[in-house]
């Protein structure tokens, strides 16, 4: 595929994000490796945050830990001791209905939150996918390039080989 092919403008076109390249083979190598492909896609889409998503993105994080875990056991165990062997009138006693609302309570508001966070967090794959995509079609137009510069190099040695071992010839005869 040669550097003026339509097929290969067109990605590097989409690579650039610019539809104004010119279809010279000199000007598009030199924006194409002048210009730099990568981001930081994680950075970008967490300035673009805001605060409900930074806040939830922080719960989410750590009602996915053990800290999490623990401190949930740890309260439920406290709970369930509470009313049934510490208190002498429990406001929650057995079968801790008032405990069993405020659980479903939590797991009504988590889930959503936690949903939002595996969104955002499915986002940043998406953008990273896109970078990946766009430095690899990069690379490889480069390569491509360079490896058509090799064989035309290797050939015009394998001309001037063969010029000399023809003069060579002429010049012992």
């Amino acid at each position: 595929m040669h550097i003026n092919d339509p097929n290969r403008l067109e990605l590097i076109k989409m690579i650039l994000d610019d539809d104004t390249i010119s279809t010279e083979e000199g000007e598009i190598l030199k924006v194409l490796l002048k210009e730099h492909v990568s981001q930081n896609a994680i950075l970008e889409h967490e300035n673009d945050q805001t605060f409900g998503q930074k806040a939830a993105d922080i719960l989410a994080k750590f009602a996915g830990s053990w800290s999490f875990l623990i401190v949930f056991c740890l309260t439920l165990i406290f709970w369930i001791i509470l009313n049934t062997i510490l208190l002498t009138k429990p406001y929650d006693g057995y079968p801790f209905i008032l405990l069993n609302l405020v659980l479903s309570c939590v797991a009504a508001v988590q889930a959503p939150i936690i949903m939002m966070s595996q969104n955002r967090q499915e986002e940043k794959d998406r953008l990273r996918g896109t970078n990946d995509y766009k430095v690899n079609l990069k690379s490889e137009i480069i390569i491509q390039d360079m490896y058509q510069k090799l064989e035309k190099i290797l050939k015009n040695q394998h001309d001037i080989s063969a010029r000399l071992k023809a003069l060579e010839e002429k010049d012992k005869i």
